[in-house]
């Protein structure tokens, strides 16, 4: 069975550098079986009721600005598979989960920069999925769980998104040195996640060290999707912490794997 996934898509100058987290996860794209497919919940697509994509072929997104003008000529042209979103909907239906289709939008950095690193030949089918930061973490949970089964039938689940992702609190000179609000808040988090501790990560906002700087309430789409990556783990509710480094100061470069 495969495990989901989390992994922090951190800056989009990522698909265009070679360093140690970039080769990890190319690395990691080896190492796991190969997948009939990908479901893969990004940050960058928030909708208020539940998105999967229809898409026969998909167009690229560059949702962002103002970096090196490489990055807005890449393409990553990932096909979509009915058949596997066919059985996406059936699980929502039968679990009473809303949602609608989509058929016309492409992969946003949140999506492709993590799949061209985990699979540069995009020869691997993408079922896109949007994610909801006004639902509760459990009801977001509740999403990721109805999609548990998917894992035994070689269907790759990852949630991209970023457990400290404050874009106001970054040092682009970036020094080297991590600031301790930072640590503080991922080193919780990790411990809370490795007993499965869905009380207090429920609750992150309160009981977690410096969740205000690390998921403001106005960026939390980055860190919800690691709820919808449990919950597809569900039942093997094991979680391991595969890599973990900060650029920036403070933007946490984190994989980890459920299941």
């Amino acid at each position: 069975m495969l495990p989901s996934l989390f992994i922090a898509h951190g800056a989009p100058l990522l698909a265009v550098e070679n360093n140690d987290y970039t080769n990890f996860i190319n690395q990691l794209g080896q190492d796991l079986p190969r997948p009939k497919a990908v479901v893969l919940f990004s940050a960058h697509w928030v909708t208020e009721v539940q998105q999967l994509s229809r898409v026969d072929q998909y167009s690229t997104i560059y949702d962002f600005g103002g970096f090196d003008p490489e990055l807005y000529t890449i393409q990553y042209p990932a096909r979509g598979n009915h058949e596997v979103a066919e059985e996406i909907e059936d699980l929502f239906s039968k679990n009473g989960i809303a949602f609608k289709n989509d058929t016309t939008r492409g992969l946003d950095h949140g999506a492709w920069v993590v799949l061209r690193m985990l699979y540069p030949n995009a020869d691997i089918p993408v079922i896109s999925m949007s994610v909801n930061p006004n639902l509760t973490p459990s009801e977001q949970y509740k999403i990721g769980k109805a999609l548990s089964d998917l894992r035994a039938k070689d269907i790759l689940i990852i949630a991209s998104g970023g457990t400290v992702h404050n874009l106001r609190a970054l040092n682009w000179n970036d020094n080297g040195v991590v600031d301790s609000w930072a640590l503080e808040f991922d080193e919780w988090l990790a411990k809370k996640l490795e007993n499965w501790d869905l009380v207090s990560l429920y609750n992150y906002h309160s009981l977690a060290p410096h969740a205000t700087l690390a998921v403001p309430p106005y960026g939390n789409e980055h860190f919800i999707p690691l709820f919808y990556a449990m919950g597809a783990a569900d039942n093997n509710p094991k979680a391991t912490l595969l890599y973990r480094e900060f650029r920036y100061g403070n933007l946490s470069h984190s994989v980890w794997q459920f299941g």
